[in-house]
């Protein structure tokens, strides 16, 4: 069987900023509520739920509220809105081009209300996602990078992979 490969060069989708610069929320001192924002790809629950078991100890008394969407979409406003009522909000799973842009857009969305975010992208889609939010005006958007792949793997891969991440975020938290 013979293929044939051609070559092109195709237009960068996230074209030159040209809109509203947006400031990045720093972190509260104070933490009263994280929200753990979920977008329900395979395994984002499970990232979330590891972090959740360890931010023990970084601001006593913390509330977490979880939120949920569905993957590939943005956010509603109710979605929205309960996913802001955390004084941090942190988005998973950015781990292909549609959930990744999703993440980015729903963080940059919480950040315009006042929310500090923390957006948890795969590796691979790391760069994709600081071209985005950098086409949105938001340089300097908090996202941590979990090693890729996620899906498919198994809960105990995914958790490991997490707590890997945990101390930045606990960095990020301080």
């Amino acid at each position: 069987m013979k293929v044939n490969v051609t070559e092109r060069e195709v237009m960068d989708p996230l074209a030159d900023f040209g809109g509203e610069k947006i400031e990045i929320n720093e972190i509260p001192s104070e933490i009263s509520k994280i929200s753990l924002f979920d977008n329900t790809k395979p395994h984002a629950d499970v990232i979330l739920e590891t972090i959740e078991s360890r931010l023990e100890g970084i601001h006593q008394g913390v509330e977490i509220i979880h939120s949920q969407k569905p993957a590939g979409a943005g956010a509603n406003p109710q979605e929205l809105q309960k996913a802001a009522q955390g004084d941090v909000s942190i988005l998973a799973l950015g781990d292909c081009g549609s959930c990744t842009t999703w993440v980015i857009l729903d963080a940059i969305r919480l950040e315009k209300e006042g929310v500090a975010t923390i957006s948890i992208c795969s590796h691979k889609f790391v760069p994709f996602a600081r071209s985005l939010a950098q086409a949105h005006g938001a340089d300097g958007l908090r996202i941590v990078e979990v090693d890729h792949p996620i899906a498919g793997r198994e809960k105990d891969e995914v958790e490991e992979k997490t707590l890997r991440i945990v101390p930045e975020i606990k960095e990020i938290l301080k």
